[in-house]
């Protein structure tokens, strides 16, 4: 008989660290923390068990398929899967608008496309009754989207995963173009890879759902909060402990009928459709 196990990506430090010590206090399970760097994932164990916790360790680089095949199989050979997958892993984006295609580029493969490897490698060994969670952010609410012809896309309850790639795609191909334009974006254009990034995943996160449904598994995105941690230079009103309590609480508590859902920090659940809505991300609230 397997223990229960969870995995919580970009972990060995901020948010994710934050997660794995909490998981480890409450979760009767084994807990694995990730990280690209193995040295830098090897020191984030030394602290835990400094205050005698005891994680389980793997490599993950969320960009790499390689290294996403690797950790599959050894959940699969050593566990026969795993039951909770908290996905982290993520980089910020400046809140300047003179982001270059490469730049933007950097922050959507990380940001977007590394969920969908993780999705394709991944999700096939979540065990029935699991529970995975998308970590997103105030940036990926729709009310980020300006643009009319892709709010009318994006509030498409029946989108598809194409389209959700043409969204990305569309807002790509205007930093390779020179087309981009502010104003199709919440706040004046700020952090606009993260921010397309972060709504495409929130609406792959309700897609992911509906196709996980007959084997009972609950896909929620979430916003953790504005936290101090080196992805937002120290400011925030989070501390990283406090911020980890809404993904302990998606992934251990929940409702099994809180499903495909777009949670706050606080834990509420927000209508992700209401593109009219006032939880854009400002970017003045980093200064």
């Amino acid at each position: 008989m397997f223990k229960k196990v969870a995995v919580v990506t970009g972990s060995n430090k901020g948010i994710g660290f934050a997660i794995v010590k909490n998981l480890l206090r409450r979760f009767d399970g084994l807990v694995y923390l990730t990280s690209r760097d193995d040295a830098r994932g090897k020191t984030a164990v030394a602290e835990l068990n400094k205050l005698g916790l005891k994680p389980e360790y793997h490599q993950l680089d969320v960009t790499d398929r390689n290294s996403i095949t690797k950790f599959r199989d050894h959940l699969k050979n050593e566990h026969g899967g795993l039951d909770i997958l908290i996905n982290n892993a993520g980089v910020a984006a400046g809140v300047e608008d003179n982001a270059t295609y490469e730049d933007c580029k950097y922050v959507v493969d990380i940001n977007y496309y590394s969920y969908l490897a993780l999705e394709d490698l991944l999700f096939p060994i979540v065990k029935e009754n699991g529970r995975i969670v998308n970590i997103s952010s105030d940036c990926g609410h729709l009310s980020n989207v300006r643009n009319k012809y892709w709010i009318e896309r994006l509030t498409n309850k029946n989108i598809t995963r194409e389209e959700i790639h043409e969204f990305v795609q569309w807002f790509m191909d205007s930093k390779k173009n020179g087309t981009f334009d502010r104003n199709d974006i919440a706040d004046g254009g700020t952090c606009a890879s993260y921010r397309v990034a972060k709504v495409a995943l929130c609406a792959l996160t309700r897609i992911q759902q509906k196709e996980l449904e007959q084997r009972n598994i609950s896909v929620n995105s979430m916003h953790p909060g504005l936290v101090q941690t080196d992805m937002t230079h120290d400011t925030g009103f989070l501390t990283p402990d406090q911020a980890s309590a809404t993904p302990l609480y998606l992934a251990l508590d929940a409702p099994p009928s809180l499903r495909g859902a777009y949670v706050w920090h606080d834990g509420s659940v927000l209508d992700w459709f209401d593109y009219k809505a006032d939880y854009f991300f400002k970017s003045k609230n980093l200064y």
